[in-house]
């Protein structure tokens, strides 16, 4: 089920976790990596297992953000899994090569602990200088567990040295630009969710509506939140509207009422089968969205 927004919430804050249920997210991402002291990860890895473990409260997916494998991420799996969270959030990943390992200990632990279900993965897939280079390949990695992919621009930039990712007039710089694009365009080969890196200043609602806007144009399918107060703006901007919905439906019907043909005439515009597919992906969203609703009733 498409999911429009995952909500960061540290997991070692016992009342960030008891309030985000409510936060309106389609996913929680309980984090074990950024949000968490050195000395608090393996409090925190307890915290997260003892709330997936709990009866879960509202209709939000439970993902958890891992430590890179090389600083603590297999004992972050050994510990969640067995509370069989949704999936799994991949920081600074190189490739799918790290996913297939992943992949692997996921197998294990598992069938370890009796889980019928693949847990997906979610990489943040251009946190370091070799990522982007491996974007190409995860269509060929034909990987099943994969949700989607996401991008991220901070630790991309750390790794390369560089003094800011922005321009001077406050835009994505050309690099980060361009990983943002490749990030789409491989989610898109691959038949998965993309996944809008996060907006910073949680205080500007309107620069995020404007800016989840924007990327819902450019065809990703949900965005990072960090703070509560984002939910609602990211919900709306990944949701298609009334207006796209009726149009949708209209492309659909016209289609419908002439079959076998390519090309149909609509509003004093011709519509082919690439607007069919539009028009199908709107109403299959809408579905999707509802099918969520319903399930929280």
């Amino acid at each position: 089920m498409s999911l429009r927004s995952f909500l960061f919430v540290p997991g070692d804050s016992e009342k960030k976790l008891s309030k985000s249920a409510g936060s309106g997210a389609d996913a929680l991402i309980l984090d074990l990596e950024d949000s968490v002291a050195p000395s608090r990860k393996a409090l925190a890895r307890d915290m997260v297992r003892d709330y997936l473990a709990a009866p879960r409260a509202g209709t939000a997916e439970l993902w958890v953000r891992m430590n890179p494998l090389a600083e603590g991420g297999l004992d972050d799996l050994v510990g969640v899994v067995r509370a069989a969270p949704d999936g799994i959030v991949v920081p600074k990943v190189d490739g799918p090569g790290d996913l297939v390992r992943i992949g692997h200990f996921l197998d294990a632990l598992e069938k370890r602990d009796g889980i019928g279900r693949p847990i997906r993965l979610l990489p943040v897939a251009t946190e370091t200088p070799r990522a982007p280079f491996g974007l190409a390949h995860y269509h060929d990695a034909a990987f099943p567990r994969l949700y989607g992919l996401t991008w991220g621009a901070e630790d991309l930039s750390t790794a390369v040295g560089a003094s800011t990712n922005r321009d001077p007039q406050g835009l994505w710089a050309f690099t980060y630009r361009m990983v943002r694009s490749q990030c789409l365009l491989a989610a898109k080969a691959c038949g998965v969710a993309a996944i809008e890196t996060l907006y910073a200043d949680f205080r500007d609602d309107a620069g995020l509506r404007a800016d989840c806007a924007e990327a819902s144009r450019e065809g990703f399918t949900g965005r990072i939140a960090i703070h509560p107060d984002q939910v609602a703006g990211i919900n709306e901007a990944f949701s298609p509207s009334q207006a796209e919905i009726a149009h949708a439906q209209r492309v659909v019907d016209a289609f419908s009422a002439n079959p076998g043909v390519g090309v149909v005439g609509l509003d004093g515009k011709m519509l082919d089968i690439p607007h069919l597919k539009q028009a199908e992906q709107v109403l299959a969203r809408k579905a999707a969205i509802a099918a969520r609703a319903g399930a929280g009733a």
